[in-house]
């Protein structure tokens, strides 16, 4: 059982920036790959960024540029570094992770609302 937690949403004004945090406890870390997904209202749940247990990253067309996932294993932390802010970045952004070694295994936060508005 991995149980995730995301911070850092919030209120930011177009060309802002904002970072996402997702502690994940419970399991071993290391041998998951993570995502951060959001939902806009009225939309489906999309991928905007993922990160494997060895470190490779893809992104959505829509944040290429603006957005960067990272993550530091020796904290259990994956981040989304997110600047140059649009309005229709405002969702609720889910942290998600996936057992590399058992894919039955996957886990979702509890999400975090980021609002881009003037």
């Amino acid at each position: 059982q991995v149980q995730l937690v995301e911070s850092g949403g919030g209120l930011v004004q177009p060309g802002g920036s904002l970072r996402l945090s997702c502690a994940a406890s419970g399991s071993i870390f290391s041998i998951y790959s993570m995502a951060w997904y959001r939902q806009a209202p009225g939309k489906q749940r999309e991928l905007v960024a993922g990160i494997s247990n060895a470190g490779r990253t893809n992104y959505a067309e829509s944040v290429k540029g603006r957005f960067t996932i990272s993550r530091d294993n020796a904290k259990n932390t994956v981040y989304l570094q997110m600047n140059g802010l649009k309005a229709e970045d405002t969702a609720v952004y889910y942290c998600y992770a996936l057992n590399t070694v058992n894919t039955n295994y996957a886990y979702w936060g509890q999400g975090t609302q980021v609002t881009v508005s003037s």
